[in-house]
């Protein structure tokens, strides 16, 4: 369930810095009832950055293949990384 706070709570820093930490999700702070900003801890931002470098290079990969690229088997691959980096 997502944390949702009003935007009037985030003079509670240490209180806020410490929820991020806990419940390690993003926490949605509202301004008039509206969504406005969100907080997290700098550990959960690595993870969402990490999870969108992820899908944004499978994102290029399918259009590259869309594209008409050379597809190779997992075997392949792996073949090619052995080489790369054991020789």
């Amino acid at each position: 369930m997502p944390v949702i706070i009003p935007i009037r709570d985030l003079r509670k820093t240490t209180e806020i810095s410490e929820l991020a930490h806990k419940t390690r999700e993003p926490i949605f702070v509202t301004r008039n009832g509206y969504s406005d900003l969100v907080v997290m801890s700098s550990e959960t931002y690595d993870r969402f950055a990490q999870i969108e470098r992820v899908d944004d290079i499978i994102r290029n990969a399918e259009i590259e293949a869309a594209n008409g690229a050379e597809l190779i088997t997992v075997d392949q691959a792996f073949d090619m990384l052995d080489k790369k980096y054991y020789g």
